[in-house]
This record gives structure tokens, sequence and C-alpha cells, in this order.
């Protein structure tokens, strides 16, 4: 297991490494009412390449949420920089596509319309037939083709999920972007789709930056964890690498020493930022 503190992790500090998305010197702060500033990011700074998945967990109100839709463009930072593919990030685009804890589906739109919906605002230059096939590709994808003509009320909590995921993929985006996709989930839907989204991104690697309060399901999924400390004014604690190669075997991964070693370095940094407060 590789652990490197704020002060010395390569990934954060020397951005002359050029990544795909480049964070660099994030502020984000709200103004109050007495004149003054409310920090809730300070300082944050964060590469990643374009086919790596990154896990960002810490205590609730560090901010995380915050840096997600800061690179989704659904907020504006108040100082530095946040680059994708080396165009500065202004505003929500095709190329970034949020998944939410929330499914936010359509309920009056089957399965499948729910995806077309996106396909036909974002892929407006396709062909009516290059969209049907765009659209059964990720159903199949996402193992829901015999799902894809029911309503969202007709199906269950991790199906709906599957849609939202098939559903931002389909867009073909150049990052995905997710915030406690699994969290509305039972213990096994969520290790399944954990599972799932893992086949998916193995096969169609892409950048993925995913929230998580979960240590167990970011060393799973991801290639680094961002541990953030508590907030206001939170910024990166640490970034630890995951010493696991991709497709993963969770039974493997659990009896290895470095597992453990893993788990419990991350558990002690949350332990260490845990307050009542939190």
């Amino acid at each position: 297991m590789k652990s490197t503190s704020f002060e010395s992790n390569p990934h954060m500090g020397n951005l002359s490494q050029t990544g795909f998305l480049e964070i660099e010197n994030l502020v984000k702060s709200y103004p109050k009412t007495d004149g003054s500033s409310s920090v809730i990011l300070d300082n944050v700074n964060l590469s990643i390449g374009e086919n790596e998945f990154i896990c960002v967990i810490g205590h609730s109100g560090c901010g995380k949420s915050t840096l997600l839709k800061i690179v989704a463009g659904l907020e504006k930072a108040s100082g530095g920089s946040v680059r994708l593919d080396g165009k500065e990030i202004r505003k929500p685009g095709a190329e970034r596509m949020m998944v939410f804890q929330q499914y936010s589906l359509l309920p009056w739109l089957t399965v499948r319309e729910n995806i077309r919906l996106a396909v036909d605002e974002v892929l407006k230059n396709a062909s009516r037939a290059e969209k049907i096939s765009i659209v059964n590709e990720h159903i199949a994808m996402v193992n829901l083709n015999a799902a894809a003509d029911k309503y969202p009320d007709e199906i269950s909590g991790g199906m709906k999920q599957r849609v939202g995921i098939a559903r931002a993929l389909a867009i073909r985006p150049k990052m995905l972007l997710m915030d406690e996709p699994f969290g509305a989930l039972d213990a096994l839907t969520r290790g399944k789709l954990q599972r799932q989204v893992l086949d998916i991104w193995e096969n169609n690697r892409q950048a993925v930056m995913m929230i998580t309060h979960d240590v167990d399901e970011a060393i799973y999924m991801s290639d680094r964890i961002v541990l953030m400390t508590n907030g206001p004014a939170a910024k990166i604690g640490e970034i630890l690498d995951v010493p696991f190669s991709h497709p993963r075997d969770r039974t493997a991964m659990r009896n290895s020493k470095d597992y453990y070693e893993l788990r419990n370095h991350a558990l002690n940094f949350l332990d260490r930022y845990f307050t009542q407060d939190d």
C-alpha cells in the first residue's frame, strides 16, 4: 500500500504532469451577512487521468459534493481553476455527465424513452438508426433489456439507478461524475451494482470521479482514494493509491493484507478528523 500526504503527493502539487482533469488551487466560499465569507474548499489541487477511477471520501460537510458540482459546472469556483482536457470548465457540458443518488428519471417515460431523451438532446447529428442503436446498446450494457419498456414506478431502485448510469453513458461523455450513486440502495443491490459499474468501466475506460462515504466501496472500485479533511475550509488531506489491478475479485481482495492495511489507514484518517458536529 502506498499513501502520500498532502504536502508530498505528486498528483496534487506538481501540475507539470498534465492530467486529463486538472484542479488547481481551487477555493469555494460563500458570502455571509456580516460581509465576511465562509470558505468551504480551500486550495484544492488534484489531477485525474483520462482512464482513471477516483473516489472522494470524507465526513459530511467537507465539501466533496460541492467539489463534484464545480467539476460538473453546476457551481462556480471562487478562486483557482478547473480544466478538462485543457479547457476551462465554466458551465455544464455534455462531456461531463452526472449520476446522482436520487434517480432523476421522468416518470411518464419508459426506460428506453428516458435514455433516448438524453441521446436526442446531445447527439443531434446522429441518424434515427444510430440513436436507436446507441439506446439499445446501453440498455443491454446495464442488463435492462427485459425492463426497457417499463416505467420508473414499475422497476426497483437498483434498476432505476442503472437507467441513470445508462443515460449518462449513452451520450458518450469524456468524464462520468457520480455523487453517492449507490447510497439509497440496500446492501445486496449495492454490491451487485458496484460490480456492474466496474464491469462497464473496465470494458469502456474513461475518467470517473465518484463521491462516497463507504471506505470498502472506495477500495473496491477506485484506482485512487482522495481523503478530505473536515470543513469548513476543507482540503485534500491524503491520496491513497489502491494496489489492486483490474478486473477485481472482491473476495480475493478482502483476503489480502494490503486490503486491510489500506482500509485501516483510511479509517484512521477519517477517525482523526471526526467531530461531534459531523
